[in-house]
């Protein structure tokens, strides 16, 4: 059961079920409740696939978040963690990242919470960590006190709820006074690539699961057959259309330009095919300019510690 400290921090009573605290059992708006419920089966079935394909991910994953938000090493992230009493991991999927903070400062407490149903899975799976929580709820709307939390952190996620200026002014909110927020936005692409995955994102969110699974993995063999080629191209610069010139790998340039077909020799093909999925599946999936990422810390009167921008993402750190 939770320490009195945690049970404080919330506005409203939690309810628990499944090793979860329930802050909200899920949205009514429909393209967040499509978003959640895509995410609810992509966790489910990869929270089965082979350990070993699951820690390749996480481990990839640790190691890009510390580039993504200015940490030299794990342990200087660990001594930064030390400094935070209460952590959240908003929107935690699986878990591993808030397991991941929970390891690395022992004496904080952590939050991880998220609108689909990983939080079950996370929680049954990490159950014995004492300092670690989970909850299903809306990242949006917390249900967590003014000023409660030490370190937000927001990787990945912010992009896929219904109204992200909403999303970022409650987690700007929970921070405490010197408090740190953490927060990835995917970039805009090439305008081929933008027209293309708007026009695919409005027509896979009414296709089934199994439908969408097939697509991912086309893509996925779409992105392994053009790796393999091993072909560079010399690519002239089309400012019109946001496509910047030079020398790339035939996959990329595609991969950039025109439609998203991941695929990573070393994550394997049952992650590979997962981002895809990621991808196209879910309504909610904006992308942002780096102006439109640093306005929205400068409306929410958070100053930039940190930034990071390449052609995948945006993401930095911003403190009260």
């Amino acid at each position: 059961m939770p320490t009195p400290s945690f049970k404080t921090l919330f506005k409203k009573p939690l309810v628990f079920k499944n090793y979860t605290y329930l802050s909200e059992e899920d949205s009514q708006l429909e393209n967040q409740k499509q978003t959640n419920e895509v995410f609810s089966l992509k966790w489910a079935q990869y929270s089965k696939e082979d350990i070993v394909e699951q820690e390749k991910l996480f481990a990839f994953q640790r190691e890009w978040y510390l580039k993504l938000y200015g940490f030299e090493s794990e342990q200087d992230f660990a001594k930064f963690l030390q400094t935070k009493k209460i952590i959240l991991d908003a929107g935690c999927g699986l878990g591993y990242k808030a397991k991941w903070f929970a390891d690395l400062s022992p004496e904080s407490i952590v939050i991880g919470m998220d609108f689909s149903d990983a939080a079950y899975i996370a929680a049954d799976r990490y159950k014995k960590t004492k300092n670690l929580f989970f909850i299903k709820g809306d990242i949006a709307d917390t249900n967590l006190n003014k000023m409660s939390i030490d370190y937000v952190s927001c990787d990945q996620v912010i992009h896929h709820t219904e109204n992200v200026a909403q999303t970022y002014k409650e987690l700007s909110r929970i921070l405490t006074d010197n408090g740190e927020f953490a927060v990835y936005m995917y970039a805009k692409k090439a305008l081929p690539r933008e027209l293309v995955d708007d026009h695919f994102r409005s027509a896979t969110k009414h296709i089934s699961y199994e439908d969408m699974m097939k697509l991912s993995e086309q893509l996925t063999d779409l992105g392994k057959t053009l790796s393999e080629l091993n072909i560079s191209i010399d690519v002239p610069d089309i400012p019109l259309l946001g496509i910047k010139g030079g020398v790339m790998d035939i996959q990329r340039f595609v991969y950039w330009n025109f439609i998203k077909c991941f695929w990573n020799e070393d994550l394997g093909r049952v992650t590979s095919v997962s981002t895809n999925y990621d991808w196209y599946s879910p309504s909610n999936a904006t992308r942002y300019s780096v102006e439109e990422f640093l306005q929205y810390a400068t409306d929410n009167k958070l100053e930039t510690v940190f930034l990071h921008s390449e052609e995948a993402c945006h993401s930095g750190r911003f403190k009260k």
